[in-house]
């Protein structure tokens, strides 16, 4: 009988079968280093699985920056075996989900089908994954696709502000640049870059594929096997998963404040700085700190920037992570002519965070722990966790420890990493009109 676990780490040659909160997990190293991991999820009627490439934004250097998104729009247009149209057909036919989505640590194709179509949708993932033409039609089709994407976030002040924050706090290192890439480097990215990056990054060793829902562990490592092998890839000895990143205080930049002009109505405003690392044992009373400070219409922002002043119409709190680092911040859109002002109560209100009630404190609980139970309720969250779990922070907790980590969190804890987090100025980034002198 599998044994029931609290904290599982994720060592490279670490292989198990346990039972947590009502389910099965397991997880195996298969030939070449690729690592599955599943979720079986008893009466559920579908399953979501997920091929996680254990490269994102970051590791590119300038040669290759841009590709990690660029490969996300291109594996969907089709194998040796599958044209663009098949691959979207497979999904459409089944009522079924495909998508996919990069981020600075890694870069994820997701699918979500009925059960008796999990087979299916493994075969088809595995084909994008491992054999993706990247022909050069194709390429430049892409291209101009995602120009128009770029463009389409430029015209959004919110993305713009916040692409512009972690810049301001985490430049120069890699994890400051925008996940999609910036115009002049899309533009003038070469497809045999794009390719050389494929083909170093999407490797049996970098590979991680998660599942969960009504299926069946040892049914998703033979697809997964068979697929690897229909490649034609090697799954000799395969090297052990690279080191995972450790946190490190030396990338953040000295704080500093950035005005962006815009011709819009609003300024959008966003205070902050470092954060903590995915991995922190901290991060559970940062989380709850979040919240007290902006995560709802209770929060000290809401009912100081908006309810007592009317001073913006949307306030909140964020508290991002990634596997060396993070940041955490305060934002707020409002007429330009209070921008001062909104900009003197958020960096107040940040400073006051140092001291919290047994009642806030009871009721962020609460939320955060009402919130997480209730989005890990479908299949695809569960998938979504396991990989998260594997690729970013090198541990799975059950939903039980999850939930007893926020219960021990004090108003101390707070209160000191707080005081951490806010030692130093805070970085203040604005977009919006220029005001006249």
């Amino acid at each position: 009988m599998p044994a029931p676990f609290s904290v599982m780490p994720l060592g490279p040659d670490s292989q198990f079968t346990f039972d947590a909160d009502g389910v099965q997990i397991q997880r195996s190293i298969a030939p070449g280093g690729i690592r599955v991991l599943t979720e079986t999820i008893p009466g559920s009627r579908s399953a979501s699985i997920g091929a996680w490439v254990a490269a994102g934004s970051r590791d590119e250097d300038d040669a290759h920056a841009g590709s990690t998104h660029f490969l996300e729009h291109l594996l969907f247009k089709g194998t040796p075996s599958r044209s663009a149209l098949d691959i979207a057909e497979a999904f459409d036919a089944v009522g079924g989900e495909a998508n996919a989505a990069t981020a600075k640590n890694y870069t994820c194709y997701y699918a979500r089908v009925l059960d008796a179509d999990s087979q299916m949708a493994i075969e088809v993932i595995m084909d994008m994954v491992t054999s993706s033409l990247l022909a050069e039609d194709e390429f430049e089709l892409e291209r101009g696709v995602i120009l128009e994407e770029l463009a389409m976030s430029a015209d959004d002040p919110s993305e713009v502000l916040h692409d512009s924050f972690a810049e301001a706090v985490l430049a120069p290192h890699p994890l400051a640049r925008p996940i999609g890439g910036t115009p002049d480097r899309i533009a003038a990215l070469h497809r045999t870059h794009v390719l050389d990056y494929y083909r170093r990054t999407y490797v049996p060793s970098e590979l991680v594929i998660t599942a969960a829902g009504s299926l069946a562990h040892e049914d998703v490592l033979r697809a997964v096997i068979a697929g690897a092998e229909r490649a034609g890839w090697d799954l000799g000895t395969g090297a052990a998963p690279a080191p995972r990143r450790t946190a490190t205080d030396a990338i953040y930049a000295p704080p500093v404040r950035l005005a962006i002009a815009r011709p819009i109505e609003q300024t959008h405003i966003v205070v902050g700085g470092r954060g903590l690392a995915n991995g922190d044992p901290r991060r559970f009373a940062l989380n709850v700190a979040s919240t007290i400070l902006g995560g709802g219409m209770s929060s000290r922002l809401f009912q100081e920037v908006r309810e007592k002043r009317g001073l913006a119409y949307s306030t909140y709190a964020f508290a991002s992570s990634y596997a060396e680092a993070g940041l955490f911040g305060a934002y707020a859109a409002c007429a330009p002519a209070k921008a001062d002002a909104v900009i003197d109560l958020l960096i107040s209100e940040r400073e006051r965070m140092r001291g919290v009630t047994d009642a806030e404190l009871e009721r962020a609980i609460g939320q955060i722990s009402g919130g997480f139970v209730l989005g890990i309720e479908d299949s695809a969250s569960r998938m979504s966790r396991l990989g998260s779990a594997e690729i970013v922070t090198g541990e799975l907790l059950s939903v039980d420890e999850i939930l007893a980590r926020y219960r021990s969190v004090t108003a101390e804890d707070i209160r000191e990493v707080i005081e951490f987090l806010t030692t130093d100025e805070p970085t203040v980034v604005t977009v919006g009109p220029e005001l006249s002198s």
